[in-house]
């Protein structure tokens, strides 16, 4: 119960007037559901010659205290019906009560209807809500977050997980206001009929709520292993999607099956263990409420036949009345809670996301930056993901206009390198400057914002020409996009296409051949007019040709910015300024292109390798 009750009080305050709204709607659904109940008592009492005490004088309200007020309401409506059935007789009496009986309906239903419409606001909003929190902290976490975790699985939270907190929790809240409104309300009036019966009741309740606490207890466990399960399916999909083409090559198709179905089969015996579970919440519930009726039809009855009832025989049917009207919102509320404990085992898994501390954090005191005008300094920078050292006392000044190569086996640490002058991650110790100042004082987007990446994979968007060149530009125009794709060597493939610059390029640029989309994320790289360019192994996945019209792009994009380079290709740096060798996370040899050959040390190794 207390971990709903958090959950409520994160996602709800928001709503609040709609909360209200919906409670008060319910309680008036309530009561006139109450009302249309209690006439069976002078139904009973007076058309079935069972009155005792039937008042003949009408009472006014403005006569007596606002204590008497309920015995005077009690008076008039007697004397109402007496004198209804002397005058018009019992049929009309009855035709008259039967429209009293609709009216209440009428107005109950039309109060229910508004708390449905209150809760909708409520769910909507709430789920609208989280998506985006869910979205907001995927998109500001840092890369190492995703380096650990199955983006399947992450993929599971945002949309499987936050569907069963949709379906089990907010869903429920409708059955749970409105139904323990309807407890507490049922349950009053029992007290007022007769608090002696009701204690009787209440103490035979404790029996019923431990086998379904019981119960409920052991349905969170397995379905937050459903839901974990379900998040590495999704990441066995994603994965086979991704990689059909080594697995139609390797013949592995059966080897996949046969793993999918294992994981499909431990899915649907989780499942089949957290619906059995959860089938029970009925049954369940409808055995222990028709057992808890007779008991309290065994005693009350006795007591009347007895004559030692507190209440008369009519108030007793009432009483029963009432009380079996709070079994099918107490069976509700009992499949509710079963629904909620689903509910909460996802939002745990969803709080991974959104309680994941970032260790990328933005300064306090922050100093603003737009341009950089003297020179990029790595001083005794050192870094590690877990325990393995990735860099070891880096030092390296890079000043502006200058072009700086890193080369090195794969797994040395260039890109590890490059990932933290725009705090991808942040060093583990020694400090990165921009002319003087440690670029953990900047804020991050205006860190970025001095920034172009070309990276060894394109990454483009499902989305048109345009969009994907002016991605990381506000308010470019077209214009302005195709000066970007003619320096980038594309303008000539795009006018090519049907629809020009708004045709669609597939899913991750998947019409595009490897050439044409390293072109516009050139292109995009252009636009956006960095001061600092930053190329991880732009063209070692092409082929010799898109290579030659890649790097007289990349030559075009270079000119005046200050540069740095991943290359395994040593033929694409040789006119660099700077060429650092790096090996197990140090810096092992630096200087120009003619320099490193003529030290005949790492670099020239390199170099006679790829000539050979």
């Amino acid at each position: 119960m207390r971990s709903f009750i958090q959950l409520l009080l994160r996602l709800v305050p928001p709503y609040m007037r709609s909360v209200v709204m919906n409670v008060v709607n319910n309680l008036l659904s309530t009561f006139f559901s109450l009302f249309s109940f209690a006439l069976i008592i002078p139904i009973l009492k007076i058309l079935f010659g069972m009155s005792e005490n039937v008042h003949t004088t009408y009472q006014s309200l403005s006569s007596v205290g606002i204590g008497q007020w309920g015995s005077v309401l009690k008076n008039d409506f007697y004397y109402f019906i007496t004198h209804t059935i002397q005058t018009n007789g019992g049929g009309i009496t009855l035709m008259l009560l039967g429209g009293f009986l609709v009216l209440m309906t009428i107005l109950k239903v039309l109060f229910m209807f508004m708390a449905s419409v209150n809760m909708v606001t409520i769910r909507t909003g709430v789920l609208r809500d989280l998506r985006n929190s869910i979205f907001y902290k995927v998109t500001s976490l840092p890369l190492s977050f995703f380096s650990e975790e199955k983006k399947g699985d992450i993929l599971a939270r945002m949309s499987g997980d936050v569907n069963e907190v949709e379906n089990s929790v907010m869903s429920s809240l409708d059955m749970i206001f409105k139904n323990l409104i309807m407890i507490i309300v049922y349950f009053g009036t029992m007290i007022v009929l007769s608090w002696q019966l009701t204690l009787f009741v209440i103490a035979l309740l404790p029996i019923a709520g431990y086998f379904m606490t019981n119960i409920s207890k052991k349905l969170k466990r397995p379905s937050r292993e459903g839901q974990a399960q379900w998040g590495e399916l999704l990441a066995q999909i994603e994965e086979t999607l991704s990689g059909l083409r080594i697995i139609m090559a390797f013949n592995a198709q059966d080897k996949i099956r046969n793993r999918f179905s294992q994981q499909n089969e431990r899915l649907r015996r989780t499942a089949r263990k957290i619906a059995k579970k959860q089938q029970l919440a009925h049954p369940m519930s409808e055995f222990l409420g028709t057992t808890i009726i007779a008991i309290v039809v065994w005693f009350g009855g006795t007591l009347i036949l007895n004559k030692e009832s507190v209440i008369s025989a009519p108030t007793f049917i009432y009483y029963l009345i009432i009380f079996y009207s709070i079994i099918n919102p107490a069976k509700a509320f009992a499949q509710a809670w079963y629904s909620i404990q689903k509910g909460l085992a996802s939002m745990e898994r969803i709080d991974k996301i959104l309680l994941a501390e970032n260790p990328i954090v933005e300064p306090t005191e922050p100093v603003h930056i737009s341009t950089f005008s003297k020179e990029i300094i790595y001083k005794d920078v050192c870094f590690k993901y877990q325990t393995e050292p990735v860099l070891q006392h880096i030092d390296l000044s890079i000043a502006k206009g200058q072009t700086v190569a890193l080369v090195g086996q794969s797994g040395s640490g260039k890109s590890t390198l490059v990932d933290l002058l725009p705090r991808f991650y942040d060093v583990g110790s020694g400090n990165i400057t921009i002319d003087g100042t440690d670029i953990r004082s900047f804020p991050i987007h205006e860190l970025r914002q001095l920034m172009g990446n070309v990276n060894q994979e394109a990454i483009l968007f499902n989305d048109s020409f345009f969009n994907n060149i002016s991605f990381g530009s506000d308010n470019a125009t077209l214009e302005e996009v195709m000066d970007a794709a003619k320096i980038a060597n594309a303008h000539d493939f795009i006018m090519a296409t049907e629809n020009g610059y708004e045709t669609n390029i597939g899913d991750r640029g998947g019409k595009l051949s490897g050439g044409q989309r390293q072109r516009i994320s050139i292109a995009r790289a252009v636009l956006k007019n960095p001061p600092v360019l930053i190329l991880d192994e732009a063209t070692s996945a092409l082929d010799t040709e898109s290579e030659k019209q890649v790097q007289q792009a990349l030559e075009n994009l270079m000119k005046n910015r200050t540069t740095i380079v991943i290359a395994h290709r040593l033929s694409t740096i040789r006119n660099a300024d700077l060429i650092c060798v790096i090996n197990d996370g140090r810096i092992i040899e630096r200087g120009t292109h003619q320099e490193l050959l003529a030290k005949n040390g790492a670099f020239k190794r390199l170099y006679d390798l790829q000539t050979f």
